[in-house]
């Protein structure tokens, strides 16, 4: 069975409906519906749009995607009906955070929602549980001071433009920048967000609300730019999450 047919089968029965309700749903007929359960046909794009809606699933992920993989009541809805994919766990139940290495930042722009581009991305853990969904994105360049070329920033998704708080930082995916991350201001003026680097040398720039793609927040940093070898090895990994984790606390506690 391909993908498509089982995703439509699996949406369904996840819903706890039959496929003559699912066809009422959709305004066609059961046995058509069954057709496309069982992959002896393939909706059109009318039908793919109604299911779509329906399910407040996006089209790729239907198409591309293998639901039968994931708990699809953890799939997350985005705007426009796009959809990110699950919060990932491990055995023991615990969030596993998808990583965008150097190399794979590269194609996000274009595989962003493409279902199997995130299925492919490696897996991390961190010794804290952060509530939401979250990724973590590779830091270029020195614009964004202590954070060194090659770290890390975990971030959790936000779902609007309209949630952003000027002053904290954030990675946006933008169509013009990709990836980026900065400290941000909204201008209610212009309709845009303002930009701005901790590193004083370069200067603020705009970009329109409409451009931005997703919204990440900032969470915390993985600062692993530059290193030594001695001081990547396993045991100074470790005790720098712990040391992380004691921050976040010490955080909190302020609060």
């Amino acid at each position: 069975m391909g993908k498509l047919a089982s995703n439509i089968k699996q949406l369904r029965e996840v819903k706890k409906l039959s496929q003559e309700q699912l066809a009422e749903k959709l305004d066609i007929t059961r046995s058509r519906l069954g057709a496309y359960e069982e992959d002896r046909n393939e909706p059109p794009i009318a039908i793919l749009i109604r299911l779509s809606d329906f399910f407040h699933i996006s089209v790729d992920a239907l198409i591309k995607g293998d639901l039968k993989k994931t708990d699809p009541d953890s799939l997350m809805k985005a705007g426009k009906n796009r959809t990110l994919f699950p919060i990932m766990v491990d055995t023991s139940n615990h969030d596993m955070i998808e990583m965008i290495s150097a190399k794979a930042s590269a194609g996000y722009l274009n595989g962003y929602s493409d279902p199997e581009y995130v299925e492919h991305l490696p897996l991390m853990k961190l010794p804290f549980v952060p509530t939401g969904k979250h990724r973590a994105f590779p830091i270029k360049g020195d614009s964004m001071p202590p954070l060194k070329d090659g770290s890390f920033v975990v971030a959790k998704y936000i779902e609007s433009v309209d949630e952003l708080k000027d002053g904290r930082t954030y990675i946006l995916l933008t169509k013009t920048e990709g990836i980026v991350y900065k400290r941000i201001y909204r201008n209610a003026k212009t309709y845009t967000i303002e930009l701005h680097s901790d590193n004083k040398s370069y200067q603020p720039y705009n970009v329109s609300k409409k451009d931005i793609l997703e919204i990440w927040e900032y969470t915390c940093s993985i600062n692993v730019g530059n290193y030594t070898t001695e001081e990547l090895n396993p045991d100074s990994i470790m005790k720098m999450l712990k040391s992380m984790q004691v921050e976040i606390k010490s955080i909190k506690g302020k609060n």
